[in-house]
């Protein structure tokens, strides 16, 4: 039988689980804003993302919560408050996320030519 060679991110794959965990347009974003803000509700969070619909907000944090990435705290008010925060599991993660934009300025500054004026 032949050697043949496994792609490290095929199914089951940890680093698939995390980037399907965490990918997609706002799910970093979301994520590194309730990182700054602490526990924060729906609104103040879509106010932050700018663009974002309501209903891809909504999922956004429907996943994460099932992920357990995000906690959703509901308080039993009149009017009802809802408040998202993330998990240890993303505290952990942020430095990862810290050192992955500073490989990212790295790469652009890398590419970008120098000006020899």
């Amino acid at each position: 039988m032949a050697n043949e060679h496994i792609c490290p991110c095929t199914v089951g794959c940890p680093l698939q689980k995390a980037m399907n965990a965490i990918g997609g347009r706002w799910k970093i974003s979301i994520l590194c804003s309730l990182s700054n803000d602490g526990a924060t509700r729906y609104n103040d969070i879509k106010r932050k993302m700018g663009s974002i619909s309501n209903t891809m907000l909504a999922k956004s944090l429907k996943e994460l919560e099932g992920d357990g990435l995000v906690k959703r705290t509901e308080y039993l008010e009149v009017p009802i408050r809802v408040e998202y925060e993330i998990t240890d599991s993303v505290r952990s993660l942020i430095p990862i996320l810290t050192e992955l934009a500073m490989w990212e300025n790295n790469l652009k500054n890398k590419s970008t030519p120098m000006n020899d004026n």
